[in-house]
């Protein structure tokens, strides 16, 4: 396993982390087959990885309550003499604070469930627009300020599905931030805050985690025979799983990729790709061929908004640029599940459903998109409710 500096937190890290979201389970998300669960945590951990990544929400059966996986972590890693081999990393809900108090309480409970005094990265999970005022206004600093100073936490960052401007906001508010996380992969290179937004924490020697790698599983699951023959035209031959990571590792400013492996199959297949990736490897060729394959999929997307943002604000405070956004990438990827998350991420109230049709936008769209009526595709295409554990 190969291991680079996670920014200033000078923690060495496994440039491949183990995202615990998606672990083997029954029929319920929140039925954790712990068997096969720990054959495939323990292969890792005893390869190289040695950064686990976790969240309060985890392996829950909706997306507001708590999950399985921090109770299930701490047992497998104490029951196994983990603990001291790995870095732990978890999140706060940001979606369930609503006062300092449940800062605190939440925290305490993670520290309990994962059995550990002590949590090595932690983060506020998720953060957007709405949620970093929220944050600022209950004063999250002392909160921060206190677990790092108690050394219940060592290093503390945040997670972030948001644009560039508020990346840099989170960052300029709090200097004790040591390491970001976000989503980057070759489709998502302008997607939230990208591939610029790496390189702005790197920049700034914060520590870079990366999530949505393959896009849950999607760039590499029934890839379209039109993809795999511009992949067949590379310099170097390579998988699309192997061509998903390499993007990644071959970039400096990238420190830890994190993938929500569910088999051994696919343990044993990262490790291997992990093990022989480098830095700046893939041929100026091979980089336009994934740019090509990143175009080519774009093909795919269900209309031709740009997020131009000219139809908004809507009269009715639905936030037609976050949904067309949502349903692009799941029609570019054939799969309303892989998107899902983000799209219900949305607050109530702002997501597709919520259009009444006045058509006050339709003269404002560049693109002359009918836009109530592709926020009908959208609902249909979603559904009213998160249905997709």
């Amino acid at each position: 396993m190969k291991y680079r500096t996670l920014g200033k937190t000078g923690e060495k890290v496994s440039i491949l982390g183990f995202g615990a979201m998606r672990l083997p389970h029954f029929k319920n998300n929140n039925q954790i087959n712990v068997e096969e669960s720990d054959k495939i945590l323990s292969y890792g951990i005893e390869n190289g990885i040695n950064l686990v990544d976790t969240a309060y929400s985890y392996h829950a059966n909706n997306l507001s309550g708590k999950g399985n996986c921090e109770e299930y972590l701490g047992n497998f890693l104490d029951e196994n003499s983990y603990r001291d081999d790995i870095l732990l990393s978890t999140k706060l809900p940001s979606w369930l604070i609503k006062s300092k108090e449940d800062m605190e309480n939440i925290f305490e409970q993670q520290l309990k469930d994962l059995k550990t005094d002590s949590i090595d990265l932690y983060m506020l999970h998720s953060l957007n627009e709405d949620y970093w005022k929220m944050f600022r206004e209950l004063d999250v600093f002392e909160f921060l300020d206190e677990i790092l100073s108690s050394g219940k936490a060592k290093h503390v960052g945040f997670s972030a599905h948001t644009e560039m401007d508020w990346i840099v906001d989170i960052v300029d508010d709090y200097d004790k931030f040591e390491f970001g996380l976000t989503q980057l992969n070759y489709l998502d290179e302008r997607y939230q805050s990208g591939k610029e937004g790496v390189e702005y924490l790197a920049s700034h020697n914060l520590g870079t985690m990366i999530m949505e790698p393959l896009r849950g599983g999607r760039l590499v699951q029934n890839v379209p025979q039109d993809i795999m023959d511009l992949w067949d035209m590379a310099e170097e031959k390579r998988t699309p799983v192997e061509w998903a990571f390499q993007y990644l590792w071959n970039m400096e400013e990238v420190n830890t990729v994190l993938s929500g492996m569910n088999s051994l199959d696919q343990v044993k297949e990262n490790i291997e790709i992990a093990n022989k990736s480098e830095i700046n490897s893939i041929s100026e060729n091979d980089m336009g061929l994934i740019h090509e394959v990143a175009w080519e999929y774009k093909q795919r997307k269900g209309n031709d908004c740009t997020g131009c943002g000219y139809c908004m604000p809507c009269p009715n405070g639905v936030d037609v640029a976050g949904c067309f956004r949502e349903y692009n990438v799941a029609k570019m990827l054939n799969n309303p599940a892989g998107s899902a998350m983000h799209y219900f991420s949305l607050d109530s109230g702002t997501r597709a459903d919520s259009c009444i049709h006045c058509d006050d936008c339709l003269n404002h769209c560049p693109q002359m998109i009918n836009i109530s009526e592709d926020l009908m595709k959208v609902e249909e295409f979603f559904g009213k409710k998160y249905t997709y554990f």
